[in-house]
């Protein structure tokens, strides 16, 4: 499995950025979901897990109600949808996927508890 993210860049606080992930090789009925970043000097963050198991989306409170994730399974394609993005979200964004989906979906984002993991995509949220 290779994972592709894609979308990141430079936004002025306020406005919105969609991230996409294309997760190559999938073919799993039970699996995890996330997206995840690290500011510099911070550790990574579960901002937002699915998992099969529990079928439920788990989003962190610093991003709730401005971030929010789907996937599209006919592409394997998973995004992360941002708005109102402040400089404090500024950050590496990395998708991430399990194929086991044992775990529930907070679980996965606590403990960065993905398998797969893409290459980081920079968002930058300027003042």
């Amino acid at each position: 499995v290779q994972l592709q993210a894609s979308g990141g860049g430079l936004v002025q606080a306020g406005g919105s950025l969609r991230l996409s992930c294309a997760a190559l090789g999938l073919n799993s009925e039970y699996y995890a979901i996330g997206w995840f970043r690290q500011a510099p000097g911070k550790e990574r963050e579960g901002i937002s897990c699915f998992s099969s198991s529990d079928g439920h989306t788990y989003t962190a409170d610093s991003v709730k109600g401005r971030f929010a994730i789907s996937s599209d399974n006919a592409k394997n394609t998973m995004y992360l949808h941002m708005n109102n993005l402040k400089p404090e979200d500024t950050a590496v964004y990395y998708c991430a996927l399990d194929l086991t989906g044992y775990s529930s979906s907070k679980w996965y984002c606590d403990n960065n508890g993905m398998y797969y993991w893409g290459k980081g995509t920079q968002v930058t949220v300027s003042s």
